[in-house]
């Protein structure tokens, strides 16, 4: 099979590979879509992956082509959706249920091979079919998608603790996780949504989703907080998909008493707080909460099945967030497009 292969940081070639071979309770899935998220530009570029060589690309679908021993319930040709995390299954977050904070996990284009190739193996139990009516890309994107809606979820709270649907929410930083996010808060039911990006195209697509453009601030023309803070009085909820301390300090800046406060974005650098900004934190009484990766489980209750309900009842529709499709062995210019600051994209897919 043809894969794209990380040999060392910023190594990156399309080469001739053995096909996998599923083990006891794996599959082989051939790949039909593969988004190319934010985080694989560093491990590609800057970092390096935990092991090299090793296959990229983690937000996938595509169909079963080889079962292992002892799996049941998927045939060949059956369409699915990847939870990328492999759980060690021993450690005291997996016993809990949460295995999006196992302390000894693996990981599909991280840790183990991934997506960036025509095959990949994985554990039948990360596999989610897709129903008939959810497209490929759409599967591609359930890793994402399910991001964003622990984010929500984890934000707005539920059953007596959840967010008034009249509550001032805010996202900064409107790349795809943002956006998907804007879309599921939408479909929620909160509509006094404040967005803070930095570009032209993204304007224009939050007025396209129905934001008013008055609620929208470019952060390249000034203050950014005091924009917040004078067209809310003070947020009730503020997303932080950055991962940097100018976009936290925003939030806290723009918060109202008891705010709640959702880092969803991996850190770019070190992250630090001004002293003052500290203090407002505390005499504001702010909420302050990490998300990481997404819930999944298995059953109806995780984010995963959240989204994909979402999905098969079309009261989603996250195609919309795709601005650039490339065959597979076209990686490398679809990471030119997202290394190039000055180039409007949101979602880049491998079809």
């Amino acid at each position: 099979m043809k894969a794209w292969v990380l040999h060392d940081i910023n190594d990156l070639r399309w080469e001739e590979r053995n096909l996998p071979a599923p083990g006891e309770g794996w599959v082989r899935v051939r790949v039909i879509a593969a988004g190319v998220c934010g985080s694989d530009l560093p491990r590609i570029f800057q970092t390096g992956a935990h092991r090299m060589p090793l296959v990229p690309g983690h937000e996938f679908a595509g169909e079963v082509d080889l079962v292992g021993a002892g799996v049941e319930g998927l045939a060949r040709g059956q369409r699915v959706s990847v939870f990328p995390l492999i759980p060690c299954r021993k450690c005291g977050p997996c016993r809990m249920g949460h295995v999006e904070m196992c302390r000894d996990y693996d990981y599909v284009g991280s840790r183990r091979d991934g997506a960036f190739a025509e095959f990949v193996t994985i554990p039948a139990w990360n596999l989610l079919k897709l129903p008939d009516n959810v497209s490929d890309e759409a599967g591609a994107m359930m890793e994402p998608l399910s991001v964003a809606v622990h984010a929500m979820r984890t934000g707005t709270g539920s059953g007596s603790q959840e967010l008034p649907k009249e509550a001032t929410v805010a996202v900064c930083g409107l790349g795809p996780i943002g956006f998907a996010l804007i879309l599921f808060l939408m479909q929620r039911g909160y509509r006094n949504l404040y967005l803070i990006g930095n570009k032209d195209f993204q304007k224009n697509r939050a007025v396209s989703l129905g934001i008013p453009e008055e609620r929208f601030f470019d952060s390249r023309q000034g203050d950014a907080a005091s924009w917040l803070y004078e067209m809310t009085g003070g947020t009730d909820l503020f997303f932080e998909c950055t991962g940097r301390n100018e976009a936290l300090s925003i939030g806290v800046e723009g918060a109202g008493p008891a705010g709640r406060i959702v880092l969803v974005g991996n850190p770019h650098g070190n992250m630090a707080l001004d002293r003052q900004i500290y203090w407002k934190i505390l005499r504001n009484q702010l909420s302050l909460s990490g998300i990481w990766n997404s819930f999944y489980n298995g059953t109806p209750e995780d984010d995963w099945h959240y989204a994909m309900g979402l999905l098969q009842s079309g009261q989603i529709k996250p195609e919309s967030l795709i601005t650039h499709r490339y065959a597979l062995s076209e990686l490398d210019r679809a990471l030119s497009v997202m290394q190039d600051s000055g180039q409007d994209h949101c979602k880049v897919m491998l079809i």
